[in-house]
C-alpha cells in the first residue's frame, strides 16, 4: 500500500512537531521550508490533523501548531485512516470490471491492506521518534519470511 502524500505530510508534521523542546510548537512557515511542501498543501493537512484532534493549531499573532496528546497516544493506524481520503486498495466498480465475479486480487488486496493497518496499530507517533536501533521490532526477525523468487534475494550468509 503506496500512502498518499497527504497522508505522508501528516506524518512529517507529526514527526517535526515531536522532535520539538516540550510546549513548543512550530509554524506552518518553517516545516514547509524544512520539508519543501507547498504552504498551501500543508495548511490542508495541518487543518484535518487539528480538526481529528491530533495537534492544535492557533491562527494569528502567537499562534502555531503543536501536539494536543502524547506522542504514545498518537497511533500510525489512526492517522492513516483519518487522513486517507480512500483505502480501498483496488476499483473494481468504476469503470465495471469485466472479470470481477472470477477475479480473486480484491480479496487478496484488501487482506493485504488489512494485514498491513493491524501491524501499523502496534505503533505509535512515539516509535517515530525514537532511534532506529532502539526501536524493537514487532515481529522477530527470525518469523520475517522473504519472497525466495525475489531479484537477488538469498538466504543470510548465501553468496
Amino acid at each position: 500500500m503506496q500512502l498518499s502524500k497527504h497522508t505522508d505530510y501528516a506524518f512529517r508534521v507529526l514527526i517535526y512537531l515531536g522532535m520539538q523542546p516540550e510546549q513548543n510548537g512550530a509554524q506552518i512557515k518553517e516545516i514547509a521550508e524544512r520539508y519543501d511542501i507547498s504552504r498551501a498543501h500543508l495548511m490542508k493537512v495541518v487543518q484535518k490533523l487539528a480538526q481529528h484532534g491530533f495537534i492544535d493549531a492557533k491562527r494569528g499573532q502567537g499562534g502555531g501548531i503543536k501536539p494536543n496528546r502524547p506522542a504514545h497516544h498518537i497511533n500510525c493506524r489512526e492517522v492513516i485512516e483519518t487522513m486517507e481520503a480512500v483505502l480501498t486498495p483496488i476499483n473494481c466498480q468504476t469503470p465495471p470490471c469485466l472479470i470481477r465475479g472470477e477475479c480473486r486480487l480484491a480479496g487478496y488486496l484488501h487482506a493485504a491492506q488489512q494485514a498491513f493497518l493491524t501491524q501499523m496499530q502496534h505503533y505509535t507517533l512515539a516509535d517515530l521518534l525514537t532511534p532506529a536501533l532502539q526501536t524493537p521490532l514487532q515481529t522477530p526477525l527470525h518469523e520475517v519470511r522473504f519472497d525466495s523468487n525475489a531479484n537477488n534475494s538469498r538466504p543470510a550468509g548465501g553468496k
